[in-house]
């Protein structure tokens, strides 16, 4: 094995290959982006055939996310000091493995342990994914179209997701929603070592934050169990209360430590980059806008147009067509205009979308109400996604490229278990309130499903608004470049090839 360092003064040749190994990588995030929705087609099928009470079906979904969102932070800083390469392929390789495992599941028990594995995978392959790219392209035009296609992947994952639930489904058995993962994980981990160069931080010390990581990690795992326990039990509770109180003390704890830590494992320094704050702001509140249409898209689809799990998925193709169409489109323009003209336009399309699906009738029609409302929402998803994951790692350092990765990661999780909970309880009130003032209604009738999930949707775009506004009012007009390329090619990194 052999090593490069480079120094002040020298400047990487460009990889030829890397083009195909963006190739390898956003494969890698597809497959992950698209593992968070596809389970929610087959739950139906995994109740009836694994014998899961209503009440533990839930956590099929959910150990999946609390080990993906909160360990994502860790994955990003564990790939700038272990190397990206190396832990892009232990993540995709426990990935793949509790993929097959979730699929040969017998009982209740060993699914959600095997989701758990699966979930800790993503979280470390996601940030090192991410930090590839960020390291492979150069900040500005090339990276800028690397990021175009990695948004467009990330974006229309979640939509995939549910076509291809409802697929395997309802033509094979739920089981493929796992076995699926399998050869593409086999075949990704068998190119890396040739396409995907070694790289890591070269930082002044190897001292890892074991404090910050426990805190942060155990806070955002709790944060993300809270949320799905408030959603079934209350906010008001006891229990809920503590949990929250709980998970708030510890991610405190972990700024603490930062502030004070020789080897932070989150550089606060790093949010003097405005560009980079606005968009982990905006990835928060459109994670938790993003993540709940689609958890409430397909529950009216099914619950109250009665749609099949194929049908459904089949709906969002008008949805998926249009990010990866849009997404080369945003791409351009978030290099011709800027972040900060590109995301609060995204934004903005995503809000009409949102509030179009408020007012989705209960005989509703799919060309005339689903049609544009997806045409819409897929636009904006890609002039919000793109230019997001762009102002993310805008003037971050080589050094900093995993945990920029993913800490954009981590608030897009974190926003979308919060906004899951959120809306699972606003549906839940307002339907409850519907049948209530509407004698003789039914819980589950499409008027009083309805009822909630439109004033669901209108929280939604009201937060989908906010972030609009946050990201014109907080983007900078001419962010600041990273200190490596403000030195022409100072980046210190140690590239080690086979």
């Amino acid at each position: 094995m052999s090593s490069q360092i480079l120094t002040h003064g020298e400047v990487e040749t460009p990889d030829s290959r890397r083009w195909i190994a963006l190739a390898v990588i956003v494969a890698a995030q597809f497959m992950v982006v698209l593992d968070v929705a596809i389970v929610n087609v087959a739950l139906p099928s995994i109740k009836s055939d694994l014998h899961f009470s209503q009440e533990s079906l839930q956590w099929v979904i959910t150990a999946y996310s609390i080990f993906f969102g909160g360990v994502l932070l860790l994955g990003g800083r564990l790939a700038d000091l272990l190397g990206r390469r190396r832990m892009f392929i232990i993540g995709l390789a426990l990935f793949t493995v509790s993929s097959l495992l979730d699929g040969l599941a017998w009982s209740e028990a060993s699914l959600i342990a095997f989701r758990s594995l699966q979930g800790l995978g993503a979280a470390l392959v996601s940030p090192a994914a991410l930090s590839i790219l960020t390291t492979t392209f150069r900040e500005g035009r090339e990276r800028n179209l690397a990021l175009g296609i990695w948004g467009g992947a990330s974006g229309s994952g979640g939509a995939a997701g549910v076509l291809l639930g409802g697929a395997l489904t309802s033509g094979l058995s739920w089981s493929w929603i796992f076995f699926i993962n399998v050869p593409v994980g086999a075949l990704v981990i068998g190119v890396s070592p040739w396409l995907l160069r070694e790289s890591r931080a070269n930082l002044a010390h190897r001292n890892f934050d074991f404090a910050g990581a426990t805190s942060i990690t155990a806070g955002l795992m709790l944060l993300v169990y809270a949320m799905t326990h408030a959603a079934q039990h209350g906010w008001a509770t006891a229990e809920t209360i503590g949990l929250l109180a709980g998970a708030g003390a510890l991610i405190g704890a972990f700024f603490a430590i930062e502030a004070r830590s020789k080897a932070p494992l989150l550089p606060l320094r790093i949010f003097r980059l405005r560009t980079l704050s606005a968009s982990n702001v905006s990835g928060l509140l459109m994670g938790g806008a993003i993540f709940s249409q689609f958890f409430l898209l397909t529950l009216y689809m099914q619950q109250v147009l009665h749609y099949s799990a194929i049908k459904t998925g089949v709906a969002y193709i008008a949805l998926t067509v249009t990010i990866v169409a849009f997404s080369a489109v945003a791409q351009l323009l978030s290099t011709r205009l800027g972040v900060r003209r590109v995301l609060p336009a995204g934004l903005a399309f995503s809000t009409i979308a949102l509030v179009l699906f408020a007012r989705l009738p209960v005989d509703g029609q799919y060309l005339t109400d689903l049609f544009p409302a997806f045409v819409i929402s897929g636009l904006g998803l890609a002039l919000a996604f793109v230019p997001m994951s762009i102002g993310a790692l805008t003037g971050v350092r080589s050094a900093d490229a995993g945990v920029a990765s993913g800490l954009i990661n981590t608030n897009q999780q974190i926003g979308g278990a919060i906004g899951v909970a959120a809306v699972t309880t606003i549906a839940t009130t307002f339907t409850t309130h519907y049948v209530n003032t509407h004698p003789g209604t039914s819980p589950i009738s499409g008027a009083a499903l309805t009822h909630g999930f439109g004033i669901a949707f209108y929280v939604l775009a009201a937060v989908a608004a906010v972030g609009a506004v946050v990201a014109a009012v907080m983007l900078e007009s001419s962010p600041a470049q990273a200190e490596d390329d403000l030195a022409a090619g100072a980046a210190v990194e140690l590239e080690a090839a086979a």
